[in-house]
């Protein structure tokens, strides 16, 4: 069964971590790292032979277009991570079309290709902001790949299914692909461990990660989603002052780990782009309601 690998392109200043300590405008300011970074992982993929879905900031694009040009050339998947890194249920309705299809109308100008995909920032479509669906599809995007089905301080929906499946918006039938989570019970309850990589695959030990993705495969029959970003793979990125305990911890946490983990995962793990496992999805659900 084939998975899907996702790199979130934006850099180390642009997280949601520190929002609280960069504004936007300040962004100019930093140096960029990101190109860099995104090639080592290029450099990565090809030594195991994988392609992957690189969901590409659109302020990242303005400013280094020949960036996704070679990853596109390289045989990746562009898809959408909006242009500003701002949170879906904060910026409203308006703000929100603005953006993704600003990002979107970018990147397919510098591809010269159509961009299906998209990923909020922070993973914030919530149960807040679900109208953004209907804004995806009237943008002509075909899946979405923001729903973090756990609780979290920022994102989440707890209750949203935890595999690919069509939502249907008063705009027309988009494909949602949650972040991967592997299901936990204790005391009659019952929770979500998120799995899908960035600071979860940096905290939890890589063997229980690896058996946990496999098993959603194997046990479950289902695709897992995994991602991560440039800035993971840059232990000696500059250190942001004034950021809180949590967002430091959250930020830094084995960095200077992430490469070799990220090297066992494509050993053990088969990967794809996003739209190749979501295309082999749609495919057999289509077989099987030929045979019924």
């Amino acid at each position: 069964m084939m998975n899907a690998l996702t790199i979130d392109v934006e850099d180390f200043f642009q997280v949601g971590a520190f929002e609280s300590v960069i504004s936007r405008s300040e962004w100019d300011s930093y140096p960029l790292r990101v190109d860099n970074n995104t090639l080592r992982i290029l450099d990565i993929l090809d030594e195991f032979s994988v392609k992957g879905t690189f969901f590409v900031l659109g302020w990242v694009a303005e400013r280094l277009p020949s960036l996704v040009q070679v990853i596109a050339s390289r045989g990746h998947e562009i898809a959408c991570h909006g242009y500003g890194h701002e949170l879906v249920f904060q910026i409203g309705p308006e703000r929100f079309r603005k953006d993704v299809q600003a990002a979107k109308a970018l990147l397919e100008d510098i591809t010269g290709s159509s961009v299906r995909g998209y990923r909020a920032p922070s993973y914030s479509i919530t149960a807040d902001s679900l109208w953004a669906h209907d804004i995806l599809v009237e943008s002509g995007f075909s899946y979405d790949s923001s729903i973090f089905p756990v609780y979290h301080d920022v994102y989440g929906i707890p209750d949203s299914p935890r595999f690919p499946h069509v939502l249907q918006t008063r705009a027309g039938a988009l494909w949602e692909f949650p972040m991967t989570t592997y299901p936990l019970s204790f005391a009659g309850k019952h929770a979500n461990l998120p799995i899908a990589g960035g600071g979860y695959f940096r905290l939890l030990p890589v063997s229980w990660t690896c058996a946990a993705l496999k098993a959603v495969n194997e046990k479950e029959g289902m695709p897992v989603v995994f991602y991560l970003h440039p800035w993971e793979f840059d232990p000696e990125q500059p250190r942001v002052e004034g950021a809180g305990l949590k967002s430091r911890f959250r930020h830094y946490l084995n960095l200077d780990r992430t490469e070799s983990r990220f090297r066992r995962l494509l050993a053990e793990l088969p990967f794809t782009t996003m739209s190749e496992v979501l295309g082999s999805i749609a495919a057999t659900e289509e077989l099987l309601r030929e045979e019924v």
